[in-house]
This record gives C-alpha cells, sequence and structure tokens, in this order.
C-alpha cells in the first residue's frame, strides 16, 4: 500500500535557517567587539561620531536585519491569512519570546540609560576646566621660574674654573658647559667670500653629559636658545656670546621627563575638550549606541526567535494534519521523521499507532462485514419462510380438494392462486429491494427539477388518501439538484409512503408538508428537501436504528426502504436525517447538491 508523506518541505521555509541564523548572530556579535572600540576610540579621542563609512556600515547591519524581520512578519501574517494550521501556536510562542525579550531589555536599557545620566551628570558638577587651567599656568609658573633660576646661574657662575675642572661646586641644574671657536678654514678652501662663510665653529672645551655636546652653536645671540624637540630633551640652552669668534653654550636640567609631562599634559587637554564636545552630545551618542550595537541584537533575536517557532511547531503542524486524516478515515498516512529527538520518537510512535490502527480497523471492517451479512442472510431468510407459508398451505388446499372433491376445485382454486401470486410478488418485491441495497450504486447524474418530480407524485396520493392535507405551496420552482431522476422519485415516494403510513396510523385528518430550502454548508449550495407530517412519530427506542436494514415499525413492512434511501442520498453526495416527537409528527430532512 502506497503510504502518503508529510514531509518538512510541505511547510514555509524560513528566510534563512537556524544554524544560519545563529552564524549571523555569532558574526555580528564579533564585528561589533571590532567596530565598537573603534566607535568609542573615535568618540573619546576626537569628540565626534565616527566617519561616514562606519556610519554606513554601522545603519547597514540594523536596516539588513530589519528587512528579514519584516520578511519573516509577513510570512506569519499569510500563514494567519490562508488560516494554516499551527498560526496561533506560533505566534503564542513569538509572543513568549518577545515578552522574554522585552523583559531581558527594558530593565537593561533604564539602567544603562540612568547610570550614564548619572555619570554625565555628576561629571558636569566638576570643574575639570579650571583645574586643567591651574595645571596650565602652573606648569608656566614652574617654567619660568627654570628660566629665571638658569639665567641666574648663566649671569653668576665662573664656568672657566668649571672647564679648567678647577670648580668643586656646582649650581644646582647645570649639567653641560661647552666653549665654541670660530676658526678659518684652510687655505685649499678659500673661494671667495665673506670671512665668516670661509671659517667654521669648533668645540674647544667642554664639561657636563656627553650626549649634550653640540657640533655648532645653536643660535647666533645671547639669550636662551629655541627649544627644539629631538635635541633638546628636558633640557634649556643659554648662548654667551663672548664676541664675534667665540661663544658659550650652557644646558640646564629642566628634570627628567620634563618634556614627557608636557606632551602628556597636553594630550589630557585634548582628551577633555573631547569630553566636553562629548558632553555636549551624550544623548545623540546614546541613541547611537542603542541602534548600532543593541538593536542588532533584539532584531537578530526577534528573527532567531520566528525561525526557532517555525522549527517548534512544525512537527506539532504535521501531527494535527496527519491527525486529522486519520480522523476522516485516511490510515495511509505517514510522518517523516528526520531527528532523533523526542519529537522525532512521538513522529515514530504516531506512525506506528496509525499503522496498528489501519490493521484493526480492516479487521474491525472485515469482522462487522461479516456480521451484517450474516444478519442480513438470516433475516432475509426469515423474510422469505414466512410468505412460503401461506403458499405451501394454498397449494396442499387445491391439491386436496383435487384428490377428495375434484369437482369442488374451482371453489377455491381463484382465491388459493390470488394468494398464491400475491405472496410471491411480495417475496419479488422484498429480493429486488435487498438487490438495490447490496449492490454498489452508479447514480447517472442529470439535473432533476424537484417541483417536477413531486407534483405529479402528490397529485395521486391526494386522490387515493382526501383525508390527508398534502401542502406543496412552499416548494421552490427553481430547486434543481443533481441526482439520477428515478432515484429522486424513489426517495420522495418512500418518504411520503412512510408518512402516510403514520398519519394511518395515527388517525383523524392531518396533514402533509413538502418544502424546499436552499443552504449552504461547506462552501458548497445544496437544495433541502423537507417532508413533515402529522403523524405518530418515531420512538427514542427506535429513532437510533431506523436506517438499520430489516428494522421496521410496520407490521407489513421490510425494513428495506429507509436503508435503500440513505444509501442512495449518500451516493449522491447529500445527507439525511430526521427530526420526530411522539405523538406530534415527524419531519425527514434531505440536503441534495444543486445543480
Amino acid at each position: 500500500m502506497n503510504r502518503n508523506s508529510l514531509k518538512e518541505n510541505e511547510t514555509s521555509v524560513p528566510v534563512i535557517g537556524i544554524w544560519g541564523l545563529v552564524f549571523i548572530y555569532i558574526l555580528l556579535c564579533i564585528l561589533t567587539i571590532l567596530l565598537s572600540e573603534r566607535f568609542f576610540a573615535s568618540i573619546l579621542l576626537d569628540g565626534r561620531i565616527t566617519d561616514r563609512l562606519m556610519l554606513a556600515v554601522f545603519f547597514t547591519i540594523p536596516a539588513v536585519l530589519f528587512i528579514f524581520l519584516i520578511i519573516s512578519l509577513v510570512r506569519l501574517a499569510q500563514d494567519f491569512i490562508t488560516r494554516k494550521t499551527g498560526r496561533r501556536f506560533q505566534a503564542r510562542l513569538l509572543g513568549y519570546f518577545t515578552i522574554i525579550l522585552l523583559f531581558s531589555a527594558i530593565p537593561l536599557v533604564l539602567v544603562t540609560a540612568l547610570s550614564t545620566t548619572e555619570i554625565m551628570r555628576f561629571w558636569r558638577t566638576l570643574d575639570m576646566e579650571s583645574t586643567i587651567n591651574y595645571a596650565q599656568q602652573f606648569v608656566i609658573d614652574a617654567y619660568s621660574l627654570r628660566l629665571e633660576k638658569a639665567q641666574q646661574v648663566a649671569d653668576n657662575t665662573d664656568f672657566d674654573r668649571i672647564l679648567d675642572n678647577q670648580s668643586t661646586t656646582f649650581p644646582d641644574g647645570l649639567i653641560a658647559v661647552q666653549d665654541f671657536e670660530l676658526s678659518p678654514l684652510p687655505a685649499s678652501g678659500m673661494s671667495g667670500g665673506g670671512a665668516e662663510d670661509e671659517a667654521q665653529w669648533t668645540s674647544v672645551r667642554f664639561w657636563g653629559k656627553a650626549d649634550q655636546a653640540l657640533d655648532a652653536p645653536p643660535a647666533r645671540f645671547q639669550g636662551f636658545v629655541t627649544r627644539q624637540k629631538n635635541r633638546d630633551i628636558d633640557v634649556v640652552r643659554y648662548l654667551i656670546a663672548a664676541n664675534n669668534r667665540t661663544a658659550r653654550l650652557v644646558t640646564f636640567d629642566l628634570g627628567e621627563g620634563f618634556d614627557a609631562m608636557i606632551d602628556g599634559f597636553e594630550t589630557q587637554r585634548a582628551k577633555f575638550e573631547a569630553l566636553k564636545t562629548l558632553n555636549i552630545q551624550f544623548k545623540e551618542i546614546l541613541f547611537f549606541f542603542y541602534a548600532v550595537f543593541f538593536l542588532p541584537v533584539a532584531l537578530m533575536t526577534l528573527i532567531i526567535a520566528i525561525s526557532f517557532t517555525k522549527t517548534i511547531t512544525k512537527p506539532i503542524v504535521d501531527l494535527t494534519e496527519a491527525t486529522r486524516k486519520v480522523a476522516n478515515g485516511d490510515f495511509s498516512i505517514s510522518i517523516t521523521a528526520k531527528k532523533n529527538d523526542e519529537f522525532g520518537i512521538l513522529i515514530r510512535s504516531f506512525n506506528t499507532m496509525v499503522r496498528d490502527l489501519e490493521k484493526t480497523r480492516n479487521s474491525l471492517i472485515k469482522a462487522e462485514t461479516i456480521s451484517i451479512w450474516r444478519q442480513m442472510a438470516v433475516q432475509l431468510a426469515h423474510e422469505i419462510k414466512n410468505p412460503l407459508t401461506p403458499i405451501k398451505l394454498s397449494a396442499e388446499r387445491v391439491l386436496r380438494r383435487w384428490q377428495n372433491a375434484p369437482e369442488k376445485t374451482g371453489e377455491i382454486l381463484e382465491s388459493s392462486m390470488r394468494s398464491i401470486i400475491q405472496e410471491v410478488e411480495g417475496l419479488s418485491n422484498m429480493l429486488s429491494e435487498f438487490r438495490t441495497l447490496s449492490r454498489p450504486t452508479d447514480p447517472s447524474l442529470s439535473n432533476a427539477n424537484v417541483f417536477e418530480r413531486i407534483e405529479p407524485l402528490v397529485a395521486s396520493y391526494r386522490l387515493s388518501y382526501p383525508a390527508i392535507v398534502f401542502e406543496t405551496g412552499n416548494i421552490d420552482c427553481a430547486a434543481v439538484v443533481k441526482i439520477d431522476e428515478r432515484r429522486l422519485t424513489q426517495i420522495i415516494t418512500n418518504l411520503v409512503v412512510n408518512s402516510i403510513d403514520a398519519i394511518n396510523a395515527a388517525g383523524g385528518v392531518q396533514r402533509i408538508e413538502i418544502r424546499t430550502d436552499m443552504v449552504k454548508k461547506q462552501g458548497s449550495v445544496f437544495w433541502r428537501i423537507s417532508i413533515t407530517d402529522t403523524g405518530k412519530g418515531i420512538p427514542p427506542d427506535a429513532a437510533e436504528k431506523i436506517f438499520t436494514p430489516y428494522f421496521t415499525t410496520k407490521e407489513a413492512g421490510t425494513g428495506l426502504g429507509l436503508p435503500i434511501v440513505e444509501r442512495i442520498v449518500g451516493d449522491h453526495g447529500g445527507a439525511i436525517w430526521f427530526n420526530s416527537s411522539v405523538n406530534l409528527g415527524t419531519t425527514f430532512f434531505v440536503d441534495l447538491p444543486a445543480a
């Protein structure tokens, strides 16, 4: 037996698979960490939000994720529009994920925003600018004092004793003294020009740290020498020009790390200026932070949640669809299980259960069929045996008369033959009805007008039963159904005859009403034929067996009329049922597809 399979690709596929989303999520986290360092460095060092290129990169990530989220939500909305199975459960799971995300994110956002606001508020209370200005003034004053002290040392110190190594005491801060002399160039190097151009400076005496020695005086005029960054590290130089041909360079120590301290001070001052700008743009920066770093994580979480809900609901939807088909009698269904988790075990157990149910159903159907045919055979044998007795008695009566008084046989011959013929006709009708019930119906569908088929039948009954009022005024002349016209006549005849028998049993002047109504069921249009009588009604204990073959409440009934009607109606895609109250009457309803 071919088994239908519910495969995973029958449901809508997420935009990105769950593992693809996890990979993108991890990549997003790594990218956020890498870019966030540059982001904060740009803000804290330069006092500005990052450049346009990085802005484009930052906002491209949440924009792309937002598009994926919209696509996922649109697909979920389409599932609701098409009433797809599992949509409510998926929406409920997504709602739970969203609530958890909000419960996790809202406190974090609030705490971050409030704490950052308090930090910035405290920052505003600090008068760092005045402190930096005081520090800058202090540095300037200290530098000026160093210059004044160097000036005093240069004016009051006997450097000749120091250079000749005759001095045992050295001024504080003095680290080098160097004498220069302007000497003429050799004769071979003379080529015209001024005397100063034809001479060069040479160092004639030096005292102090060797790394402070220079090849030539750094200036021409007496006074402090302009400091150069790579040459005058942590020192200040003072030039004493004795005349145009000699010069003395005095080097004073500013303290170890003086230049590094000045550079660091300038760097910190630049950072403070950047923080002042950050203080002004704090709201924009905070919004940018959430938009760039927090929003993508939230969007990715929602996208993963939607994909995860589809993964969760997929086996549940398959089980629901399969259960519905099994409930409708389709035991050939089978669900493909691709995982070995609890859902996979449940699906395989379901498939095993369906196969077992199919075997059990087939066994029950076979046993029920045998039982029904056995009961029908017993009932049919009983129904055949009943008329055989009067037939046998009539034949024996004629035979005995023929044997005992042949001349008087004619007196009983006619009545006996009529009795035999009547019983044989009853047997023939009963066998014909049994044949109709037992063999499959092959309906020849045509468009049958209900009014045109009912009215001639009712007209004949009106003549035969004048005590019964037949009401047909509510039969719609436009009521046309898809059914074999002969079968429609058979249905109406059987139901009307049953109503007449019920009224005759009740006695008195009664009525039978036949009407039609158009109804819509499961998207299809039907004509409903209702036949109402005011007869004795159907007892509750008989109502459950009314469509059972060979069950009848009439003395001369065969019990095959209503089962045949039910069979004909079902074969033509219709339905039949009834409402009845004892001593009040019965209404039979027949729904047949509209043409």
